[in-house]
């Protein structure tokens, strides 16, 4: 079917209500919700955190009698199984309204079309399709793991402008600016996980957690959020529990090819074992392993062995690059350790997607060319 202006407005008002739980929804996916009778929006919500009311729910309870004939904008299919809520499609249908239009079907195995069957079933008009795209960028991570069975990676990466990432001696605080290191902390806090290697969090005594104190003008109180996994390659069991890591009472996965038994681990740390190749981790193996554990972005904030051997593998999704206004000449670290090439045509070709300011340095979001 054809969509309207009106349709339009009402989508993107649900896609912006979506993005209100970004920090919070993870397993599941962010989704918002509109009710819209008669040119009026009687009823809206998002979903805030797993367990808790969808969005159609917290819609339907604001509209309550007047969601009967109504029509119902969704950033994504309403679920149509009993999970840990009842089906959002059942709920639709005992509140009467007479339409759904969905931005996109989920993928995922349990709904997969089923929810917009039922309703159809129930004698109401549905459709989607209306913004797909942006619906799609509001769970890149859900659903890669859907879709694709492993987890979608964010490589960060902050660099001087001769793109050297610390001084040879390997110090590195600060290249960027404060702003800049205020909006790492809001891309860790919308990801599932942090990964890195153990010379990262050796060399640097690293908590990986978000801090709020770097964000004390975000509305929504940030201890709120959940924190994400911290997740350690550790293949050839380094870390031991006095580092500042384990000090911070959040989930730690630590990735190694024996488990260690000789510390006394925190609860919150779980060791698992992950089969090697040529002697290193395979991270291929280790990714798959996250997805099983329903992790849906990780956050890649490593040095230039592991983001170098993720790029390699062509395992990143997207590249995030701070640059700062500095330069520090010949002898710094570059950004990966990766073989050298002896010709263009073995290149990795990024395409530039976003260049914005931040403070006084630059973001550059850049993803692989379609097809290359």
């Amino acid at each position: 079917m054809s969509f309207t202006q009106a349709d339009q407005a009402y989508m993107a008002r649900a896609i912006e209500l979506a993005q209100q739980g970004r920090f919070t929804t993870t397993p599941n996916p962010n989704v918002g919700c509109v009710i819209v009778k008669n040119g009026e929006i009687v009823g809206e919500g998002f979903h805030l955190r797993a367990g808790e009311p969808h969005a159609e729910v917290h819609a339907l309870r604001q509209a309550q009698a007047r969601a009967r004939g109504a029509t119902a904008y969704v950033t994504l299919e309403p679920c149509s199984h009993y999970g840990r809520t009842p089906p959002c499609a059942k709920g639709l249908i005992e509140a009467g309204v007479s339409k759904v239009i969905a931005a996109m079907v989920d993928p995922n195995p349990e709904v997969a079309g089923r929810g917009l069957a039922m309703l159809n079933e129930a004698g109401i008009e549905t459709a989607f399709g209306l913004l797909e795209q942006q619906a799609r960028a509001l769970n890149k991570g859900f659903l890669k793991r859907m879709e694709q069975g492993r987890p979608y990676v964010i490589c960060k990466l902050a660099a001087s402008l001769d793109g050297k990432t610390a001084l040879g001696n390997g110090e590195s605080k600060w290249i960027t600016g404060p702003a800049a290191r205020r909006d790492v902390q809001l891309g860790r806090a919308q990801s599932c996980a942090i990964l890195t290697g153990a010379d990262t969090v050796l060399v640097d005594d690293a908590r990986l957690n978000v801090r709020a104190e770097e964000l004390t003008d975000i509305e929504r109180p940030v201890e709120q959020w959940r924190q994400p996994v911290r997740v350690i390659i550790d293949s050839q069991n380094r870390l031991h529990p006095e580092l500042a890591l384990f000090k911070i009472p959040s989930p730690v996965v630590i990735l190694r090819s024996d488990l260690d038994n000789q510390h006394n681990w925190p609860h919150f740390v779980e060791q698992i074992k992950v089969n090697t190749r040529a002697g290193r981790i395979d991270l291929q193996a280790a990714l798959n392993t996250l997805a099983e554990r329903n992790i849906n972005q990780i956050w890649l904030e490593a040095g230039a062995t592991l983001s170098g051997a993720m790029h390699q593998q062509g395992l990143i999704d997207e590249y995030l690059i701070y640059l700062a206004p500095k330069i520090i000449g010949t002898d710094g670290r570059d950004l990966f350790n990766s073989a050298a090439l002896s010709s263009m045509s073995q290149i990795t070709e990024l395409q530039f997607t976003e260049v914005t300011s931040i403070g006084t340095d630059i973001r550059i979001t850049a993803h692989k060319q379609q097809g290359k």
